[in-house]
C-alpha cells in the first residue's frame, strides 16, 4: 500500500461516480443504508456512522485526569486532521464527524461514554488507557468498531478490530536494555533496576525487560508501583542498596520525574530508561528538569516532534497555526498519525465498496506498507504481530520544540525477532 491519501480520495472518487452512473441507469435507489448495512449513496455499503454524507468517528480520551495534557494533543491534532480531510472533499464524498467523550482516566465514565458514542461511530479513533482499553474490549469485539488504543501492551494483539500502533511495551524495553549495553556501558553481570505500574503497561514491559536481560547476562531488580504513588523514595533506597547500575522505568510522567529527581539528589546517578508514556514536555519546568536532561532517554516507535523528517515538519507548521497556544508534543505527533491511518482504512474500504464496520476492519488489515511520512512504515496485515518493531532513542531537552530530541535514528534492537517467534507474535 504505497498509495498516498491524496491518490486514494481521486481513486474513490472514481469509483464512486461509475457505481453511482450504473445505479441511476438500472433505476435503482441511493438511499441511505440503514444499520444493517445496505446500500447508500454512491453504492457504498454503509452501516453505524455512516450516511449518505458523513461518517462519524468515536472519541474516547483524557481531557481532566492523568494524561489530560495527552488527551488534549491527541483531540487537536485529529479534529486538525478531519478539517483537512473536509476541507479536500472527505472520504468517499462524506465529511468526517469526530464526537469526543471526557473519560477522565475513570474506567467507569469511559464504560459509559462507550455506550454513547459506539452506536453512532464506524470508529474509534483513540481510547486513553490500558484499564479503560481491557475494560472495552468485549464491546469492541462484539460490536467489530476499528479501535486505536492510546496503549500499548501485546495483551492487544491478536484482535482483529483492535489496533496498537508502532512497537508494543515489551518490544520497547529490550530496545531500552540494548540501548544500555550498547551505549551506557552496562556489561554482564550488572543489575538493572526495573520500576513498572501493575497492570498490562507494566506487565508487559517487564516481560521484554527480563527476556532482553537474560540473554545479556543481566540481572533485573523489580520494583512495582501504582499509577497512585507519586513519591519514590522508597524505590530509589531500595534500588541503591541494590547496588543497581542502570534503570528502567514504566509509568507515567509523575513517577519518572520524582525517581529521576529524588535518584539523583541521593547520589544515584545511573542511566534512566523511560518507556514513551513516562515521559511529558512537561517535566522540563519541574524541578527534576535538569536531572532528566542528565539521566533520562525515551525509547519511542515515533521520532521527536522536531525531527527533521518533511511530514513531520508540515504537521508541526500546521498545528501551531491552528492551536497557536497550544504545546507541541508526542501527543500531537500520535493523534495526527493515527487519524492518518485511519483515514487509510476508510479509503481503502471505499474503494472495496463498503463502510460498514466490519469491511473497514478488513480493509484496515489489507495495509502493509501504511506510510503517512511521520516516522516508520507499519503493517496491519499480521494481528498477531506489532505493527511496527522499530524505536528510536530519545533525550529530555528545555531547548527543543516538544521538550525533546533524538539521540538515535529507528533501529530494531537485535532479538527482537527471536522474542517475537517465541511468544508466537512474528
Amino acid at each position: 500500500m504505497n498509495a498516498t491519501p491524496r491518490a486514494h480520495r481521486r481513486a474513490t472518487r472514481i469509483t464512486a461516480a461509475a457505481a453511482l452512473s450504473a445505479l441511476l441507469v438500472a433505476g435503482c435507489s441511493s438511499k441511505a443504508e440503514d444499520s444493517k448495512g445496505k446500500e447508500g449513496a454512491g453504492g457504498i455499503k454503509g452501516g453505524p456512522g455512516v450516511t449518505d454524507t458523513t461518517i462519524r468517528i468515536g472519541s474516547l480520551t483524557d481531557l481532566t485526569g492523568p494524561y489530560a495534557t495527552l488527551g488534549e494533543s491527541i483531540t487537536n491534532a485529529q479534529k486538525m486532521w478531519a478539517d483537512e480531510v473536509n476541507a479536500d472533499g472527505g472520504i468517499c464524498d462524506r465529511k468526517i464527524e469526530i464526537t469526543v467523550k471526557d473519560h477522565g482516566y475513570d474506567v467507569q465514565k469511559a464504560v459509559a461514554a462507550y455506550s454513547e458514542v459506539a452506536p453512532d461511530s464506524v470508529a474509534l479513533s483513540q481510547v486513553i488507557g490500558s484499564p479503560v482499553v481491557a475494560a472495552l474490549l468485549d464491546d469492541i469485539k462484539k460490536d467489530q468498531i476499528l479501535t486505536y488504543p492510546q496503549a500499548w501492551s501485546a495483551s492487544l494483539l491478536g484482535i482483529e478490530p483492535v489496533q496498537v500502533t508502532g512497537t508494543t511495551y515489551d518490544v520497547d524495553m529490550i530496545a531500552g536494555v540494548d540501548f544500555l549495553t550498547r551505549a551506557k556501558g552496562i556489561k554482564k553481570g550488572d543489575k538493572v533496576g526495573h520500576v513498572y505500574f501493575e497492570g498490562d503497561y507494566g506487565a508487559n514491559a517487564l516481560e521484554g525487560s527480563k527476556w532482553a536481560a537474560a540473554k545479556a547476562g543481566l540481572e533485573i531488580v523489580e520494583q512495582k508501583i501504582k499509577p497512585t504513588d507519586q513519591d519514590l523514595s522508597a524505590q530509589v533506597a531500595a534500588l541503591q542498596k541494590a547496588k543497581v547500575k542502570a534503570v528502567l522505568i514504566s509509568a507515567g510522567p509523575v513517577q519518572t520525574a520524582s525517581l529521576v529527581g529524588v535518584a539523583a539528589s541521593r547520589g544515584l546517578k545511573v542511566p534512566v530508561v523511560s518507556n514513551i508514556p513516562g515521559y511529558s514536555p512537561q517535566l522540563m519546568a519541574s524541578e527534576a528538569a535538569p536531572a532528566l536532561e542528565g539521566m533520562l532517554n525515551m525509547i519511542s516507535a515515533a521520532p521527536a516532534v522536531n525531527a527533521d523528517i518533511p511530514g513531520v515538519r508540515e504537521m508541526v507548521e500546521k498545528y501551531q497555526k491552528a492551536y497557536p497556544k497550544a504545546a507541541v508534543d508526542t501527543g500531537v505527533l500520535s493523534g495526527y498519525n493515527t487519524a492518518q491511518l485511519l483515514g487509510l482504512a476508510l479509503e481503502k474500504a471505499c474503494e472495496n465498496g463498503s463502510l460498514a464496520r466490519e469491511d473497514v476492519v478488513k480493509a484496515h488489515r489489507e495495509l502493509t506498507d501504511a506510510d503517512t511520512g511521520l516516522g516508520t512504515p507499519q503493517n496491519f496485515g499480521n494481528v498477531k504481530r506489532p505493527a511496527a518493531v522499530e524505536n528510536y532513542v530519545l533525550k529530555p531537552s528545555k531547548d527543543a520544540l516538544g521538550g525533546a530530541e533524538i539521540v538515535e535514528e529507528a533501529r530494531v534492537a537485535p532479538g527482537v525477532e527471536d522474542y517475537l517467534k517465541e511468544k508466537g507474535r512474528a
